[in-house]
């Protein structure tokens, strides 16, 4: 889940193009972390683009 609004960007640069921006309390499933970033698969706009992992919510245990 992102827990709070970002933009998903189609590369991990903050200059990459904003594909769309992801609001808080969507869902996010992360087929990889590279470096501060997470890529994954934003479901609800089918869409695959990175995001930073500081902006994940870990999943309850």
């Amino acid at each position: 889940m992102i827990a709070s609004a970002v933009p998903l960007r189609a590369g991990p640069k903050p200059d990459s193009d904003t594909l769309v921006e992801l609001a808080a309390g969507e869902s996010f499933e992360v087929l990889e972390f590279a470096g501060d970033h997470a890529w994954g698969v934003a479901p609800g706009h089918n869409l695959v683009g990175y995001v930073p992992a500081a902006v994940l919510e870990r999943p309850a245990a």
